[in-house]
């Protein structure tokens, strides 16, 4: 195994130096002048000069790319253009808003949406089965600003559930005050069309042979279902996730700017809004990154939840 993640490891060398290229030529040729950018409509050529040679684009191409090598490789990607903070402290001290809101919603969404996939895997075709199916149906065509309105409106404005808004500075605070109420929107949103594909997941493998040997046995149905259809149906639903993990990233923007959540989401938004390339450079890159660390740990996981997976 070891033998495996290292040459995953180097393998991501030629994808980052892809990525970088990209980000590279797209930010300085197909975005524009980001000195135009950043001078704003009122400014002069001299000013737009003075831009340009502080930045280094009047430099050769292959020294600017060099540059953002750099930036890349010591996650260093100067400061934000509207705000003046750097970069990697808006990302440290938004991210953990993010994740407050995101990792529980992830848990909870995946641990939910599977054993409703295995239950109704286990009364498929029945009216019950048929009756969840219309209901996820019909939640699927809502749209979120429909539960984030009625949500704030319902639970937190008339009934007093939950605070309309707002994020504290304590983890247990916020946890417990403030964000059960977009998590638990959020899990409305995404129970319908997760429990729908885990449960396709979990069909493909009712009908193999494995699962009629296991049934002859006399073993219960309900082990049969939650330990051995559960374990196989573990593949995809784990890559699933995983794919799903660096959009934790951005966060779900919605959710941080209706609830006044200063996550990450919420300032990638502003920062496309505001044309802010360096902070968008940089989640590009720690997206790409994260995306190819989450693949690995994907593989991974896929040996723990079935020892016959060969990793080579």
């Amino acid at each position: 195994m070891t033998a495996y993640v290292a040459r995953r490891l180097w393998q991501m060398l030629p994808t980052m130096a892809g990525v970088i290229l990209l980000v590279f030529f797209l930010f300085n040729w197909v975005g524009g002048d980001p000195a135009y950018v950043l001078a704003g409509l009122m400014s002069n050529q001299e000013q737009i000069e003075s831009i340009r040679t502080a930045m280094g684009l009047n430099e050769p191409l292959y020294v600017q790319l060099w540059i953002f090598v750099k930036q890349v490789a010591t996650f260093d990607f100067g400061a934000s253009w509207t705000t003046g903070e750097p970069v990697a402290q808006l990302f440290a001290s938004r991210l953990p808003a993010s994740l407050t809101l995101m990792l529980p919603l992830l848990v909870i969404e995946t641990v939910v949406c599977l054993v409703l996939a295995v239950g109704l895997s286990w009364v498929r075709g029945s009216r019950m089965d048929r009756g969840v199916m219309v209901i996820f149906t019909l939640l699927m065509s809502v749209s979120i600003l429909v539960f984030i309105i009625l949500g704030q409106y319902l639970l937190a404005y008339r009934w007093g559930l939950f605070p309309v808004q707002g994020w504290g500075d304590g983890l247990w605070k916020n946890l417990s005050t403030y964000a059960p109420l977009p998590i638990l929107l959020g899990l409305l949103v995404g129970v319908a069309p997760h429990t729908r594909l885990f449960r396709t997941f979990v069909l493909d493998e009712v009908d193999q042979d494995y699962v009629r040997t296991a049934r002859a046995k006399g073993l219960s149905e309900a082990r049969v279902m939650f330990v051995h259809v559960l374990r196989n149906a573990l593949i995809p639903v784990i890559t699933f996730v995983i794919s799903n993990i660096p959009g934790l990233l951005l966060g779900a923007f919605l959710l941080e700017r209706f609830f006044g959540i200063p996550g990450i989401g919420r300032e990638i938004i502003l920062a496309v809004e505001r044309s802010d390339f360096p902070v968008i450079k940089a989640v590009t890159v720690y997206v790409a990154l994260a995306t190819m660390v989450f693949n690995l740990m994907g593989d991974l996981l896929y040996r723990l939840a079935d020892p016959r997976v060969q990793l080579r």
